[in-house]
């Protein structure tokens, strides 16, 4: 039985593109879960059964949503399931009654790695949380390379099989080797762009011609780093959006992305629009990165790797 009450059918909107997965990451203002997961006609549990801008609408393989709760642990909470997520009880409890000013969710189409609760995103190592909508193509050929490039720290942090896991674990070994505590969001992008690099060296190696497909997003609580890039010059990435404002709200049963005049601040860094409001949604440009500093500014960066 499907446990949400399906959402007012939404139009099937014109983009339709690759990737696998779906995710949805917001800082700013606190806000209620449920506005973002559950609420907007096109909410991302109404993308993990009826996606809208990918061929394969389904993304049925598990789903995981990490928020944060500074006033307690700077750590995120983290839950994880293989089920669907429109078919989980727990979220659905959970999701009206939990507020934060940093939330990831994703919802899985299960691409490198079985359905397994290791496998599913956001993946977590101390404060940082990673996600991941696409593929390293040619993987199983670079494995091992990236894998021995680990220091044995991250070597051993992995515990999954998906390649999402394994080039968060070059991401990581390259952060803390620069910055040992003290990670400013440039600190962020710098890392994640030379992990970029480093995995198209090791696929240009192995004379790998597959495309890759990265849109990466990675948060420490206080800042978020989210790529849309794609190796190989006549391809596409998957779709990625952002909507800045005052607030997300619902304003007379739809929600929008308001202007309210007070110094509140949000970001949604999306897969998809969740609304039809397209006015709201802003696309973010092929091979670039966009970024949600301390302060919360939203600069938009080209990604030259």
């Amino acid at each position: 039985d499907y446990l949400l009450p399906v959402p007012a059918k939404a139009k099937a909107w014109p983009t339709k593109g690759v990737g696998m997965c779906r995710f949805l990451a917001y800082i700013g203002a606190p806000i209620v879960m449920d506005k973002l997961l559950y609420q907007p006609v096109n909410s991302l549990i109404h993308q993990s059964y009826h996606a809208l801008e990918r061929h394969d609408p389904v993304n049925a393989d598990g789903f995981g949503v990490g928020w944060y709760m500074p006033e307690i642990d700077p750590e995120p909470v983290l839950f994880t399931s293989i089920q669907p997520a429109w078919h989980n009880r727990n979220l659905r409890s959970l999701a009206p009654r939990t507020r934060s000013g940093c939330i990831f969710a994703h919802v899985r189409a299960a691409g490198t790695g079985e359905v397994s609760p290791r496998n599913c995103h956001p993946f977590q190592y101390k404060q940082f949380l990673m996600m991941h909508n696409g593929d390293i193509g040619g993987f199983g050929q670079i494995k091992r390379d990236l894998r021995e490039r680990l220091s044995d720290e991250f070597f051993d942090w992995i515990k999954g099989e998906t390649d999402s896991e394994y080039f968060f674990a070059l991401f990581l070994d390259n952060l803390f080797k620069a910055h040992q505590t003290e990670h400013h969001y440039s600190d962020i992008a710098d890392a994640l762009l030379r992990s970029i690099g480093d995995l198209k060296d090791l696929l240009a190696c192995r004379g790998v011609k597959s495309a890759s497909y990265l849109n990466l997003a990675v948060t420490n609580g206080q800042c978020l780093i989210v790529t849309r890039y794609v190796t190989g010059s006549t391809k596409q990435p998957p779709t990625l959006y952002h909507s800045e404002g005052s607030r997300f709200e619902v304003v007379d049963g739809i929600p929008r992305m308001v202007q309210t005049g007070i110094q509140e601040h949000a970001i949604l860094v999306v897969s998809e629009k969740l609304t039809e409001a397209r006015e709201d949604w802003h696309e973010v440009p092929r091979n670039h990165l966009i970024a949600v500093t301390e302060d919360l500014r939203v600069p938009l960066l080209p990604i030259v790797v």
